[in-house]
């Protein structure tokens, strides 16, 4: 983890831990002195809620910086102004990178690059072939170079046991590249491994029942706002939004999408509820319903409604499916830009949508685990 700064941020009233470090962020040429979250949702902030993949395409078009040119103007808000004079900083956008996603590893209780690496470093042990050494090695030149010294907890040796492990006899390490590594060098490491794995069987340990206990979701998924206009062979996650077009059948009532569906129900005149259900698009028939009066209590009725909406659309189209399917237990970020309370907006909404999309998508992995759907679409009770 990047230090051992702690901070939050509230998401749909439930507590997602993170963590932060300093970065510079350059905007118009300035470059501003500010402060990096990392959540463990897999959100990263750097002045706007992103995706770890939209934090690399921040990365490569300098948003982030991470190299200072000499003579370029800086600051701190309310602290400090300057110009750089002979910058030099040690981090690369890859550097960054992997450090954020050992990072979020780590929020989330995975192994990172490090127990990666150690977990590797065991098969070599208990296999010594040259092809478990090279995985070996390999998995630690993975490990972040500032994060190398750290491997093994040890501030005495750092990671010169690690580095002479994975050389081996004869071969060189990152530490001395122009020495080879002698055969009592190389036992020497064996035997610290040796020891060090006889202390760790040694160390209690306990592991709850029905696995690890988080708080917080696994990475996430983001289902940026679109229009789409006609359903297309293969849509991707673009299918998962409710104004694509995947025709559906409710209560004998056909609609174009679950966005026709939604809006036409909410409508309290049943003629403009046709009206609704027969618009062009999905962002039309919204626009319909928002000039009608709505149903009395749709407000708290509309969350019940929306999800069986989806639970059909997913049943009468099985493609669509596997497509929610495909993103495993996944926190699905839905973006709405005329909703607070369906999208996430960068984190300003509730994210309802999300939420149910990820409640449909369990019952449909709970059909596979426990057998055929109950009535009505459910999955099966034992």
């Amino acid at each position: 983890m990047i230090g051992r700064r702690t901070t939050h941020r509230t998401a749909d009233g439930i507590r997602v831990p993170g963590t932060w470090r300093h970065a510079f962020i350059c905007n118009g040429g300035h470059y501003y002195l500010t402060d990096l979250f990392i959540y463990a949702d897999g959100l990263i902030d750097c002045w706007g809620l992103v995706t770890i993949e939209e934090f690399e395409d921040k990365l490569r078009s300098g948003w982030v910086a991470t190299s200072l040119p000499d003579g370029a103007s800086a600051s701190a808000h309310d602290l400090a102004a300057w110009n750089f004079s002979e910058p030099r900083t040690w981090l690369t956008p890859e550097l960054l990178v992997a450090e954020v996603r050992d990072t979020l590893d780590q929020l989330n209780g995975r192994p990172d690059s490090t127990a990666r690496c150690l977990a590797a470093v065991d098969v070599f042990l208990a296999d010594r072939t040259e092809e478990n050494r090279a995985a070996a090695r390999e998995a630690y030149l993975a490990i972040p170079a500032s994060q190398r010294h750290y491997a093994l907890g040890d501030m005495d040796r750092k990671d010169g046991p690690l580095q002479v492990l994975v050389a081996g006899p004869g071969g060189r390490t990152q530490s001395l590249p122009d020495t080879p590594v002698t055969q009592e060098v190389y036992d020497e490491a064996v035997s610290y491994f040796q020891e060090r794995a006889r202390w760790i069987a040694e160390r209690p340990s306990r592991i709850p029942a029905d696995g690890p206990a988080t708080s917080h979701a696994p990475p996430s998924v983001k289902l940026n706002h679109s229009y789409p206009q006609e359903r297309v062979a293969d849509p991707g996650r673009r299918g998962l939004r409710n104004d694509y077009p995947a025709p559906l059948e409710v209560a004998e009532v056909a609609y174009p999408s679950v966005a026709h569906a939604y809006w036409a129900l909410s409508v309290a005149d049943p003629a403009v509820r046709d009206t609704v259900a027969r618009a062009d698009t999905g962002d039309a028939a919204r626009t319909l319903a928002a000039e009608a009066p709505r149903r009395e209590g749709w407000e708290q009725a509309r969350t019940a409604v929306m999800t069986n909406l989806l639970r059909t659309k997913y049943d009468q189209h099985p493609d669509l499916a596997e497509i929610l399917l495909g993103t495993g237990d996944a926190t699905v970020i839905y973006d709405d830009a005329d909703s607070y309370f369906w999208g996430d907006n960068s984190g300003r909404g509730r994210n309802w949508m999300g939420r149910l999309l990820e409640l449909v998508r369990s019952e449909l992995h709970a059909r596979q685990v426990l057998g055929q759907a109950g009535p009505g679409g459910r999955p099966p009770m034992l």
